[in-house]
């Protein structure tokens, strides 16, 4: 793999995480929607600029993976390092997307591991990739890791030692629903739903507390069981279960960068 290579996979992730955010209507996440609201206008735009931010921190992952050869404990902590570095970088350019930048990163430096591999071989990649600890993390814990050992969820370290399960079931989501004729958009909207609906998601846990958590799960269920957003029943369903994610300021964010990781694997391969 070359370093053009390393920049396509880069880009890859960018243009799903950007792909995340032009998705609409998405409960109580950004979305283009939001270019219409004066009081949310800022933050849209930011986010849409700030991801382009996490380019060359992608690349420079997946360069520090493609060197590595193997999935290390050298190269999680390598990673880590560039994935802080990254972090500062994109809060100069607006800030936003940590959850994503740690699913994304980690399928990224995967994929660079093996060129062509299918999207559950990276997952499974990544997988071995996040069972390293990183010694040179900083030893403060981190509000999502306070969270997931008060509820004791998974979290974003959980999620990525499993293999992504999540990432996994927005992937069949996505196949399921472009397979019954739905439209890309709800499609999209259903994988993004498949993954609210069970994910312990520790931002909802920290705004909304176990109580808030199941609220959301169980509105993505009820939108997908009604046989998701191509239906009239979902559609209905989703408009509604919109606003009151909106009206509450509920903002299931781990889910959508789960699902930006999903959209990522979805486009591999990306060199040919």
């Amino acid at each position: 793999m070359s370093s053009r290579e390393d920049e396509a996979l880069a880009l890859a992730a960018v243009d799903a995480l950007t792909g995340q955010l032009a998705l609409a209507p998405k409960p109580g996440l950004p979305d283009p929607r939001d270019l219409d609201a004066r009081v949310t206008r800022k933050d849209q735009l930011a986010l849409r600029w700030s991801a382009k931010a996490l380019a060359p921190g992608l690349a420079a992952m997946a360069a520090a993976a493609r060197r590595t050869g193997e999935p290390t404990p050298a190269l999680r902590t390598e990673l880590g390092a560039i994935g802080r570095s990254t972090e500062h970088s994109v809060a100069l350019a607006g800030g936003g997307h940590r959850g994503a930048l740690w699913a994304l990163g980690l399928l990224v430096a995967a994929a660079a591991l093996d060129p062509g591999a299918k999207a559950r071989d990276v997952a499974a990649a990544a997988k071995k990739i996040a069972s390293h600890p990183d010694k040179r993390a900083p030893r403060r814990p981190s509000r999502g890791s306070s969270v997931s050992a008060k509820y004791g969820a998974a979290g974003a370290r959980g999620e990525a030692r499993a293999g992504f399960p999540h990432v996994r079931r927005a992937l069949d989501a996505l196949a399921t629903a472009r397979s019954t004729g739905a439209t890309e958009a709800e499609a999209r909207l259903d994988a993004l739903l498949t993954v609210m609906s069970t994910l312990q998601d520790t931002e909802l846990l920290y705004t909304a507390g176990p109580h808030g958590l199941r609220h959301v799960q169980a509105g993505a269920r009820e939108i997908l069981e009604a046989g998701g957003t191509s239906t009239e029943a979902g559609a209905k369903a989703l408009t509604a279960f919109d606003t009151d994610l909106h009206t509450r300021g509920w903002s299931p964010r781990g889910s959508a960068g789960l699902f930006a990781g999903a959209l990522f694997l979805d486009a591999l391969p990306v060199t040919s």
